[in-house]
């Protein structure tokens, strides 16, 4: 076997997973000699935390979907000189098989929409709302783990978290005081009727996460951080930003009805929204501040 410029404990991962190939490439994608590629993604001890969620999240989906998100081949920590390490002294790194993709078609949309509904949101946790390990939204703010007794716990928790990290920051006192009036009334109002499972979410589905496997045109996700809750916060995300096409939501609702009652379905939809303009306004500032305070004024006024 030639030696490689990879790092050499992905290297080693690599000829355990294909013995006697040769590999080429940098990261993140590796190519084998048997035409096989890989994707290795290795990271610094900080980048822990993001890690394990990210691997956590892959192994949830794939057992909740098979073969809807890459699958995972190893997972693990090194330390400088390429030795396999425990956690605490370790720098993270993952390999997955690597999926040529191109963005989701209708027709990929529309299964997509079909497994979410069927698939993900078919799996559930006896242990309630919430996730075992902490989830990373936008890949790096850290919020709770644990778990809740209802849906209405978890996400006042989760909002609580964002509203606090902006309160330390200052600047942004008519946002917060908004945001407070948001857990006193909104949330209760719209989330406490819920009847719902707590169901295996992606936690920041759109469409730059999803695409098309370019071998089967089957749809492929990844990028997860997953948490167990209310099915109808994965089709929010997905309206953050354009392109993701009408016949995921349409394929969605054929296998999967609104929750009850249906006449809040749009302002839950706002409310889930709400928790992702309040992030990224934790990551990028002042004009998602903007977009969130809309928000917060229209769900109040809604249910004034």
């Amino acid at each position: 076997m030639v030696r490689s410029a990879l790092p050499p404990h992905v290297h080693k991962q690599l000829a355990r997973i294909e013995p006697g190939a040769q590999f080429k490439g940098g990261l993140p994608q590796v190519l084998s000699s048997s035409g096989r590629s890989y994707y290795a993604k290795t990271g610094s001890q900080k980048d822990k935390g993001p890690y394990v969620t990210e691997v956590e999240s892959l192994k949830a989906i794939g057992r909740a979907a098979p073969g809807l998100v890459p699958t995972l081949l190893a997972f693990g920590f090194a330390d400088e000189d390429g030795r396999e390490a425990d956690s605490a002294r370790g720098s993270p790194y993952f390999i997955t098989e690597y999926r040529y993709m191109t963005p989701l078609t209708e027709r990929s949309a529309a299964i997509l929409g079909r497994r979410l509904a069927t698939e993900v949101h078919n799996y559930t946790s006896p242990k309630g709302f919430g996730s075992e390990v902490p989830p990373y939204y936008g890949g790096v703010t850290r919020l709770r783990h644990g778990w809740y007794r209802t849906w209405e716990q978890y996400v006042d928790g989760l909002v609580g978290d964002l509203l606090s990290i902006l309160e330390a920051r200052g600047g942004y006192s008519d946002l917060c005081r908004k945001g407070q009036a948001i857990r006193a009334r909104v949330i209760p109002a719209l989330l406490r009727p819920l009847r719902i499972r707590p169901v295996l979410l992606h936690g920041g589905l759109w469409s730059g996460n999803a695409g098309t496997d370019t071998t089967t045109g089957e749809p492929v996700i990844y990028d997860a951080s997953c948490v167990y809750g209310h099915s109808e916060a994965d089709l929010a995300t997905p309206h953050l930003f354009e392109g993701m096409p009408e016949s995921f939501f349409e394929a969605y609702h054929d296998h999967m009805p609104k929750t009850a009652p249906v006449e809040q379905y749009e302002l839950r939809g706002d409310l889930y929204l709400l928790f992702h303009h309040l992030n990224h306004t934790v990551l990028f500032g002042e004009p998602y501040a903007k977009v969130a305070q809309r928000k917060m004024e229209k769900l109040l006024g809604a249910l004034a």
